[in-house]
């Protein structure tokens, strides 16, 4: 059996099983090209916060979203008859951001490097410098 929490596998398990049922079941139109990045499972197994990204715009993001909620019941008893739960977790789904902050993140230190390269501060450093010795501490003085 897989290591981790029992929460973490049912997540995984939850994710695997609605990948197959999306890609081969829903057949909605307001679905766009979605990936499934992860599920979230409260410790009890009462909810499942699905993660997911979709390729498009904001228009593209919001109607997937809108097909996606219009599509929970069917879910729900599709994972009810594929998975061996007690209780079938609520589901809900959420845009995860994760991808555009990090493509964000990555942007900005895109500029930064071309800033630097651009605007190189101070230049060619002082080779004397390099030749100062350090300045002694007073307290560091020994007595014989």
């Amino acid at each position: 059996m897989a290591q981790g929490s029992r929460p973490e596998r049912v997540g995984e398990q939850i994710r695997q099983e609605l990948s197959q049922i999306l890609s081969q079941q829903v057949h909605d139109p307001g679905i766009g090209f979605l990936t499934l990045s992860r599920v979230k499972v409260t410790p009890d197994l009462q909810l499942a916060r699905v993660l997911y990204t979709v390729i498009g715009d904001e228009k593209q993001r919001k109607e997937t979203q809108k097909a996606l909620d219009r599509a929970i019941p069917y879910m729900r008893r599709q994972i009810a008859s594929r998975m061996r739960l007690r209780r079938v977790p609520e589901l809900q789904f959420f845009y995860d951001q994760a991808i555009e902050h990090q493509d964000r993140i990555e942007q900005i230190l895109i500029d930064l490097k071309r800033e630097r390269e651009a605007n190189p501060i101070g230049g060619e450093p002082d080779p004397q410098a390099a030749d100062v010795p350090p300045i002694a501490d007073p307290d560091d003085t020994d007595e014989a």
